[in-house]
């Protein structure tokens, strides 16, 4: 069997991991989008190093665009397989993969008016709303725990990993020349704590192991702390500078988690008298889905739940879901203070780019960062202390509101966490451990870590790298 590593290596993004056995079935693990800055990481998601027709069968660890986004690429290519993943995965895949078509889409028009200026030929976009729809038919849902078998010598099992609702561990048993080879991929590892999803859960022992590294050399802040350090950053915005607090944040997830921190202070009577506004469709669809997906949520919630305290975790008096962009754009004219939660998380496309650019001028405002940006990314140079303009959608605005970041509401386990996760495992049983989805030289303190704490033959794998095993 070999292991071929297509992304996410030496980054965090663009997860793919290619496992062809020794009868020639090729499975993929992940099927993600490079994202960045814009349309610079065109071509590295146009240059596959596989030809999907020839695929078999790919399996997700969860929704996230950089885990799935090329799934609608794969399909258009040929790819007529299965993707099997958990319920709530493919439930979210509905929604996402037709929305990241749409945003192709419309970055192919804005790129080819460019083009038509300069007497340049045209790009198509990399897929269409079309193609994500049409490949929604491959998919297979299966339960957390349920060992689903592909065929007599190939059997998944999903275990949650806590990122977000749906994500797992893919626990993959390949049975050739008489010998059973057990393989675990982490996707991405959650928190042990959260605050609307259930903790991650021991997977079953692997020979070999590949996992993310995105926090590999950090530790988060308490979450006490952390809701303390919002609570603080939304009084000093709206309140004492009367601004706007403007959010960039994944529609999935991590909207639904701070919204639920904003429903708590709300319920307990702390919320300034603000709107605030979820200004995303997939966000506003995404949240139908946590509803939809209850089990999976934990216990604090389902309590809240129960005793009717609160039937609605993810709604309160002030909070505005808005779909209609004519809705969106009259935010920008609205000079009151309020709190704006807008996809994506990095504020590399959809309706946060238009908020930055209309916010980022006043000094009243703040944009709070809550989760990892790429570095090439629009959240990743707003970050930059150095910087005092900024390009958005071709036009320097120059940098006069607050710049904040919170990561502990991250999805994603620091290196004591995801360290912990992973010690669910026999360390001398498992051979060999692969670091993906992960910055280099994190990768190479967190592969110190791991290697001191017992793992055997670290590997940091380079894109295009190939392992027998």
């Amino acid at each position: 069997m070999k292991i071929k590593f297509l992304g996410a290596t030496r980054e965090v993004t663009g997860s793919k991991i290619l496992i062809t056995t020794d009868e020639g079935k090729k499975i993929l693990l992940d099927c993600g989008l490079f994202q960045g800055k814009g349309l610079e990481t065109d071509a590295k998601n146009r240059n596959i190093g596989i030809d999907p027709s020839e695929l078999h069968h790919i399996i997700l660890s969860h929704a996230h665009i950089d885990h799935s986004g090329l799934i609608p690429y794969f399909y258009k290519l040929g790819f007529r397989g299965s993707i099997i993943c958990t319920n709530a995965t493919r439930n979210l895949c509905s929604i996402m993969l037709p929305d990241s078509g749409h945003i192709q889409e419309l970055d192919a028009k804005w790129f080819n008016k460019k083009q038509a200026k300069k007497k340049l030929p045209f790009i198509q976009p990399i897929y269409t709303v079309n193609d994500a729809e049409n490949s929604m038919k491959l998919f297979i849902g299966v339960d957390y725990d349920r060992r689903f078998y592909i065929n007599d010598k190939i059997n998944v099992k999903f275990t949650n990993t806590g990122h977000m609702l749906g994500s797992s561990v893919v626990n993959l048993e390949i049975n050739e020349n008489g010998k059973k080879v057990r393989l675990a991929y982490t996707g991405d590892i959650g928190r042990p704590s959260n605050r609307i999803l259930k903790p991650p859960v021991p997977f079953p022992q692997c020979d070999y192991l590949i996992t993310e590294s995105t926090y590999g050399d950090r530790i988060h802040e308490q979450m006490t702390e952390v809701e303390k350090e919002f609570y603080d950053i939304i009084h000093d915005t709206c309140v004492v500078r009367k601004g706007k607090l403007i959010i960039p944040s994944f529609a999935i997830g991590r909207t639904q988690e701070i919204v639920y921190v904003l429903n708590k202070f709300f319920n307990n009577g702390t919320l300034p008298n603000i709107d605030v506004y979820v200004d995303s469709p997939l966000a506003v669809n995404a949240t139908d889905i946590f509803r939809m997906h209850l089990d999976n949520l934990n216990d604090d919630v389902h309590n809240e739940i129960r005793t009717e305290r609160d039937p609605d975790p993810f709604g309160f008096n002030r909070l505005h879901y808005i779909k209609k962009a004519d809705d969106s754009k009259a935010l920008n004219g609205d000079p009151r203070p309020s709190i704006i939660i807008s996809a994506s998380g990095m504020a590399e496309a959809g309706r946060i780019k238009h908020h930055i650019a209309n916010n980022i001028e006043n000094p009243q405002n703040t944009i709070l960062m809550v989760g990892y940006c790429s570095p090439t990314s629009l959240g990743a140079r707003l970050q930059d202390p150095k910087r005092k303009e900024i390009s958005i959608f071709g036009k320097i605005h120059a940098i006069n509101a607050k710049i904040m970041r919170i990561e502990a509401f991250s999805g994603h386990g620091d290196y004591n966490e995801m360290k912990s996760f992973l010690n669910c495992q026999d360390k001398s049983i498992v051979k060999k451990t692969f670091l993906v989805h992960g910055e280099y030289k994190v990768q190479q303190f967190y592969s110190n870590v791991l290697t001191e704490d017992g793992f055997k033959k670290v590997e940091i794998p380079a894109f295009g790298d190939e392992f027998e095993v």
